[in-house]
């Protein structure tokens, strides 16, 4: 049996590494802090995160994927490189397999491009894997058999929505609507309603804390600070719940509408598995309250998250290979 010694989930916002026999090993921000004086790397990972919005001049804070596709190949090389040997330590003398996923919609070109990057950072093999299928494998769900399985694995870049049976996408979309895109959202919504100017991370907290994309019964409410754009000066602002949910209708909607457009193309008899077994929900931006009320109220469908949405890619894309070759039908030694 082929077996995978690492899996990686390569995402805009967070890469996580999967080791077989150990699970999740590492999870980290995907960003990458340097300095473009002496083009050295400051900081990868969390240190590197602490640093977006908050560093001097020659100190860049960057994230070398864009909508999960690789925006910087040298950057994601040396990104990659110091992941997989914080993974599995420097003292490995074999090279390992490692499996890498990526969005459902990227190009020939986009794949190969984090295939030598993972090559360039010391893999022996490299399978890459799309989101979806890895996605639904980490969920827990048999996508061996003939029944039509719908997954929505929201990350921080891209969204993708897939239609799986018999160990294949039969439908699928990847939008660049995503995690980013709400944080997005709440910053455009802070400066047109308050007049104020937030950063990336207090939206992400804002949005953590009590972001809602659909309307719950009790209202929340968090102090937030930023600058005013009328003084020049930081103020705090008392934002509601209620508030998040008006500043996130437009981006959740979008993702509603790729929803709705997969389940029309969607073959009658794999809908109606659909419709009984439900949607599933991965990803960390699946983790925003009121997403799958919002998703079951639009399409009448049961929604539900996954036992771990955050982890559940990382986790498939190491078992893939696994699925693989204990799948006789694929004729898979």
């Amino acid at each position: 049996m082929v077996y995978s010694d690492i899996g990686i989930d390569l995402g805009t916002a967070s890469v996580l590494v999967f080791i077989r026999g150990k699970g999740v090993v590492l999870k980290e921000p995907s960003v990458v802090a340097f300095d473009r004086d002496t083009n050295r790397i400051k900081a990868i990972g969390e240190e590197a995160r602490l640093m977006l919005g908050r560093t001097p001049g020659n100190i860049v804070a960057v994230r070398p994927l864009r909508h999960g596709v690789v925006s910087d190949y040298t950057v994601t090389e040396k990104m990659l490189k110091y992941f997989i040997q914080k993974a599995i330590g420097k003292k490995s003398f074999r090279k390992p397999r490692i499996s890498v996923c990526v969005p459902s919609g990227v190009t020939e070109v986009e794949k190969k491009a984090v295939e030598d990057a993972t090559y360039a950072a010391g893999a022996r093999e490299v399978a890459i894997i799309e989101e979806p299928i890895a996605a639904a494998i980490g969920a827990g769900i048999d996508i061996s058999k003939p029944c039509g399985n719908m997954i929505v694995d929201i990350g921080g870049g891209t969204s993708d929505i897939a239609v799986i049976s018999l160990g294949g996408t039969v439908v699928s979309t990847s939008i660049k609507i995503a995690g980013d895109d709400f944080d997005e959202s709440i910053v455009k919504h802070m400066r047109k309603k308050h007049n104020m100017l937030i950063g990336e991370r207090t939206a992400e907290d804002l949005k953590i804390k009590i972001g809602t994309a659909f309307k719950r019964p009790e209202v929340e409410y968090l102090d937030v600070r930023g600058l005013n754009l009328v003084t020049g000066l930081p103020r705090t602002v008392k934002v509601s719940s209620e508030e998040t949910e008006e500043a996130l209708r437009e981006t959740t909607s979008q993702v509603v509408e790729a929803i709705h457009s997969v389940l029309e193309r969607t073959p009658p008899e794999l809908a109606a598995d659909i419709a009984d077994r439900g949607i599933v929900l991965t990803g960390g931006g699946s983790l925003l309250r009121g997403l799958e009320d919002l998703i079951a109220y639009k399409t009448g469908i049961n929604t539900m998250t996954a036992e771990d949405p955050m982890t559940a890619v990382a986790i498939g894309t190491g078992k893939f290979v696994e699925f693989l070759s204990g799948t006789p039908e694929t004729g898979v030694e």
